[in-house]
């Protein structure tokens, strides 16, 4: 015994994935299906970068390659891509945007999802319709259900996360609650929600930029779900924010609060403005006029 330790001990293991410090050098084979133990890399991942993918043997990897080429697509459009010229207002960019997902053929779609026209909205424009008891009753179904894929994607915020690894998330709740992410194709909009952070104002495209810590990031999440939308949003902050940050979102929420409290038969819609903007007005904020409000 050497210090304690056995000489066999002592010996210096073999296998890669028994080595700290060392990368693994086998993992299950990346074929859909397959799953088997493999050795056999992908080259073009290790050329890029990417984490490490593996296949049993060639036939494995041939047939995954349409699928898998994929991921070397997305990584090269992050590496080349490049903010747009734009007179932004802070230090904020957009980063690389993924190709829009897809909804499988069972969930029950609006009328924009392929063409991306609302087709009834534009028809219904400027009417006003009194709902029924039982289609109340569903449009509380569909908040309800945006309600828990809001609370998800809130768990999600943190620093180093990405808005696209937001919205993917977001994407799979939907369609596992067999509801429609409405924002998608809605006027070709490419993702499943909306994500605003710090100085974007609303309707933020989820992309490839990570959070960072003291961020805050507005979360908007609308389904369809049996032929209603409900549609709610909220901002989080990320990590430790400072103090002005708080006082903003906290002014925001009460805001709202106060308007949702007006909300009763013979309220005049404008009113709800005016309330929110009176109340921001007072704590030395202000509504974004150039945008106004929008239902």
């Amino acid at each position: 015994r050497v210090s304690g330790m056995s000489a066999e001990a002592k010996k210096k293991p073999t296998n890669g994935h028994e080595t700290k410090g060392k990368k693994p050098t086998s993992g299950p084979c990346a074929l859909p299906g397959c799953g088997e133990k493999a050795t056999l890399q992908c080259p073009k991942c290790l050329k890029l970068r990417l984490p490490s993918t593996y296949f049993c043997n060639k036939q494995c990897f041939s047939k995954a390659w349409k699928q898998h080429n994929q991921i070397h697509k997305e990584q090269l459009a992050k590496l080349a891509f490049k903010p747009p010229p734009f007179a932004y207002t802070g230090d904020l960019r957009p980063h690389y945007v993924t190709p829009m997902r897809k909804v499988p053929s069972h969930i029950p779609k609006p009328d924009y999802a392929v063409s991306g026209i609302p087709v009834s909205e534009t028809q219904n424009k400027r009417k006003v319709f009194l709902h029924t008891k039982n289609q109340i009753k569903g449009v509380r179904e569909a908040c309800r259900v945006g309600r828990e894929v809001l609370d998800l994607a809130g768990q999600m915020v943190k620093p180093g996360v990405t808005t696209e690894e937001i919205d993917k998330a977001v994407h799979m709740w939907c369609i596992e609650r067999n509801a429609y992410p409405s924002p998608l194709n809605y006027h070709g909009f490419p993702k499943s929600c909306c994500t605003s952070p710090n100085e974007v104002i609303c309707h933020g495209i989820p992309d490839g930029r990570a959070l960072v810590e003291g961020d805050i990031v507005n979360i908007d999440i609308t389904v369809y779900k049996n032929g209603y939308h409900g549609d709610l949003n909220e901002t989080f902050l990320v990590g430790e924010v400072d103090e002005e940050s708080k006082r903003l979102v906290k002014t925001t929420y009460e805001s709202l609060m106060l308007a949702i409290q007006a909300c009763k038969p013979g309220a005049f819609i404008r009113d709800f403005g005016k309330i929110i903007s009176k109340y921001c007005n007072k704590r030395k904020f202000s509504v974004v006029r150039s945008y106004r409000g929008h239902g």
